[in-house]
Formats: C-alpha cells, structure tokens, sequence
C-alpha cells in the first residue's frame, strides 16, 4: 500500500510503500516516547521524499549512527534513519496523511541494546 504524509506545515512531504500486515514499534525509550513516534521501518526504495531536502533538519546523538531528521520550519519528526536499519527509513506512522489498518507492538527502547535483535 503506497501513502502520502509529511509534517504539519506542509514543508516536508514523502511517500511511502507500507508493509502488509503493517505492524508500528511503539518504543519506549527516551527520545521516541518524548516524540509521541510511531515506528514502521521500510527499505529506502520503498520511501521517497517529495519535498527539498532542504526542508529537513538533522539531530544525532550518542553513536551518531542514527539520523533523526525533522521539519526545519515546524519541529515534526515524520521519518528518520534508525540506527538499528541504517540502510531504511524509519516512517512515523502518525506522520501519514491517512491512518491504515495497523497494529502496535511495543518494543522495550529504554533497554535497547538488549532488544534490537528483535526488531524486524
């Protein structure tokens, strides 16, 4: 299933081939729970952003492997690249213009070192 979704001020805009069954990671570590982030990782072929770059900020932090991108103008974090799938992009769900059937599994982010393993 292909969808649309972005920021809040429009700057930002991407679409998104999703997974069927789609299942989002609610994590629980400190950076995405503050983020309100809903996780569906997918291939980079599978995601392509719409808008300028240019639009994008970028906030790394302890490994630096992670590239928490976010809308330079409003703030909103509608997708980055994870540091457990660097070579995907890591979708907020609640960033999708449309909310499709999903599920959520939750995933212990606060120790995540000793459940990366986990994730798909």
């Amino acid at each position: 299933m292909r969808v649309q979704g972005g920021c809040h001020c429009g700057a930002v805009r991407f679409a998104v081939a999703l997974p069927e069954p789609l299942v989002a990671i609610d994590c629980n570590c400190s950076i995405c729970t503050k983020k309100g982030f809903l996780h569906v990782i997918v291939p980079k072929a599978d995601f392509q952003l719409l808008s300028d770059a240019s639009a994008l900020a970028t906030y790394t932090f302890g490994t630096h492997t992670a590239k928490h991108h976010f809308c330079a103008t409003c703030g909103i974090h509608a997708f980055y690249i994870p540091r457990s799938h660097p070579d995907g992009v890591d979708v907020n769900l609640r960033a999708l213009d449309t909310l499709p059937a999903h599920t959520i599994e939750p995933f212990d982010g606060q120790n995540w070192e000793d459940n990366v393993d986990d994730i798909r």
